[in-house]
C-alpha cells in the first residue's frame, strides 16, 4: 500500500520474544485496545497458537509467527510482511532476553557471550533499522524495549548478560536522541525484579519455581499482566511528556542498603518535625 497515511488497516503490535510472561501479556492488552497483535517468538508452536486462541476468543486479532531472530533476514522479512500483509507497525515491543543464569567468568565459552550480544543488541539495532523507516515516514510510532537490572548494575556472574544489556540501554538512549525529534516515542523499561513468567523464570528455576513464588509472598513477583499496562501507557503518552526510561519492581522490593533491619528508619514513629533542624 503506498499511501500508508490513508492505511485504514488496523494498526499492528508487534512483540518480538511473545513468550507466555511479559510479551504474550503485552500481545493481549494490545489486542484488547484494538491492535492487531503479532507474536513472533523462536519455538513452541503450541503454545503460541494457545495464545493467539486466547486473544481471539476474547474478540481480538492475532497473528502467530516462528523465527528465529538471531538467523539474518529474519526480522526484516517479518516487518517488510507484517507491512504489506497485515498492517502498519504502530507499535513494537522487544522483548528478546539471554539470560544464561549465574556463571563463573572462566566458565562462559565465547560463543555464549557472543550469542548474548545477537540476541539483545544486535536484534534490537535489526528490528529499528527495519521498522523505523515507515514509522519515520507516517511521522509517529512507538519502540517498547524490556531491559533488566543488569543494564543498571553489572554483578558478579551476569558477565554476558550484563554487557548485552548494557548495550542495549545505550543503543535506546542513542536511537531516541535520533528518532524522537521525528514522532518516533523510544521506551526502555528496566524490570527491576524476577516475573511471574512459566516458560523464562519457571524454567530457570525448574522446581523451585512456585516455592520461590510463595516465598516472596502475595504480589512479591511482577505480573506479566499488570506490566503490560504499564507498556499500554507508555504507548500512548502524549509526546510532550513522553517517558524514555520507567523501571518496575514489586512492591514488597527491599534495596540492598536496606536489608539490614537494624538500618530501616521506623517512619510510624516519626513525630511533627522530625529530622528537622
Amino acid at each position: 500500500m503506498s499511501e500508508t497515511a490513508h492505511d485504514t488497516r488496523k494498526p499492528v503490535c508487534l512483540v518480538l520474544g511473545a513468550g507466555a510472561g511479559i510479551g504474550g501479556n503485552t500481545a493481549k492488552r494490545f489486542a484488547a485496545g484494538g491492535y492487531h497483535s503479532v507474536l513472533a517468538r523462536r519455538a513452541d508452536e503450541e503454545g503460541l497458537a494457545r495464545m493467539v486462541a486466547e486473544i481471539e476468543d476474547a474478540g481480538g486479532v492475532a497473528t502467530g509467527v516462528l523465527i528465529n531472530a538471531v538467523e539474518d533476514g529474519t526480522i526484516e522479512e517479518l516487518v517488510e510482511r507484517i507491512e504489506r500483509d497485515i498492517g502498519p507497525i504502530e507499535v513494537c515491543l522487544f522483548n528478546l532476553g539471554a539470560q544464561i543464569g549465574n556463571r563463573n567468568f572462566f566458565d562462559i565459552p565465547h560463543k555464549t557471550f557472543e550469542l548474548g550480544w545477537r540476541i539483545t543488541s544486535y536484534a534490537l539495532f535489526r528490528l529499528a533499522q527495519a521498522t523505523l523507516p515507515a514509522m519515520v515516514e507516517r511521522g509517529h510510532g512507538t519502540l517498547l524495549v524490556t531491559s533488566a537490572t543488569s543494564a543498571m548494575r553489572g554483578n558478579a556472574g551476569q558477565h554476558s548478560h550484563a554487557a548485552a544489556i548494557g548495550g542495549r540501554r545505550m543503543l535506546c538512549q542513542t536511537l531516541n536522541a535520533e528518532f524522537a525529534s521525528q514522532g518516533i516515542h523510544v521506551a526502555h523499561v528496566v524490570v527491576d525484579g524476577p516475573v511471574d513468567a512459566p516458560d523464562t523464570l519457571g524454567k530457570l528455576l525448574g522446581d523451585r519455581y512456585e516455592g520461590f513464588k510463595a516465598s516472596k509472598g502475595e504480589d512479591g513477583v511482577l505480573d506479566p499482566a499488570a506490566l503490560a499496562e504499564t507498556y499500554w501507557h507508555l504507548a500512548h503518552q502524549h509526546r510532550s511528556c513522553w517517558s524514555f526510561e520507567v523501571d518496575v519492581r514489586p512492591w514488597t522490593d527491599t534495596p540492598w542498603w536496606n536489608d539490614n533491619p537494624q538500618t530501616v528508619i521506623n517512619t510510624s514513629a516519626a513525630k511533627p518535625g522530625f529530622g528537622k533542624t
